[in-house]
């Protein structure tokens, strides 16, 4: 374990690619292969190719072998609170979108998540795909990182002034002003003076 190997790819499956170490297979597991997303095992090698990686396990009972590919090179996240530093404004590309937020490419191997209710100040949002797309370049504030667990936590809202702080300027009290009737309840009515507020 911890021995760096270089042999052929002899299997490629959704899961991961097989290489031959010498009569036995080791197991390249598809999330061992980078730092970066991965669709698909095929989409870093094919058959035939010869990769150096290295052994990660030895299970001698179930005679299983486990390899990475990606522990080769050094962990992008690596110093990652000083590369983004809490609070910081960075642009980043969206990747993938999911009921609960949006998932943001900041380098290559570094991937944060906008929860929804990072998204907006004002707007109820039901789903990501009504502010963002696959494939858009947006600006985020950098809210939390846990480094142990490569998890980041960014806000879309954050790099916006959060409207509700301005209506105390812009409405002091005994201001006359219109507004539309939004909702009506047992103990009054909500009226919409300007959007979301």
């Amino acid at each position: 374990e911890g021995d760096a190997v270089k042999d052929t790819v002899t299997n490629i499956a959704d899961f991961g690619v097989f290489v031959d170490l010498g009569g036995i297979d080791g197991l390249l597991h598809i999330t061992d292969m980078s730092w970066g997303r991965v669709n698909h095992p095929s989409e870093l090698c094919k058959v035939g190719d010869t990769l150096e990686v290295k052994i990660l396990k030895i299970d001698m009972q179930k005679e299983k072998i486990a390899l990475g590919l990606k522990q080769m090179e050094a962990s992008p996240w690596d110093g990652i609170d000083e590369r983004f530093p809490l609070e910081s404004r960075i642009k980043g590309k969206v990747v993938s979108l999911v009921s609960y937020g949006a998932f943001i490419e900041l380098d290559e191997g570094i991937e944060g998540l906008v929860h929804i209710s990072e998204m907006s100040w004002t707007k109820r949002i039901n789903h990501p795909s009504e502010l963002v797309e696959v494939g858009q370049e947006i600006e985020v504030v950098v809210l939390d990182i846990n480094s142990e667990k490569h998890e980041i936590s960014l806000g879309m809202k954050q790099t916006e002034v959060n409207p509700c702080e301005l209506v105390a300027e812009r409405y002091p009290p005994g201001t006359i002003i219109d507004g539309q009737v939004r909702n009506l309840t047992n103990y009054g009515a909500f009226i919409e003076i300007e959007p979301g507020i």
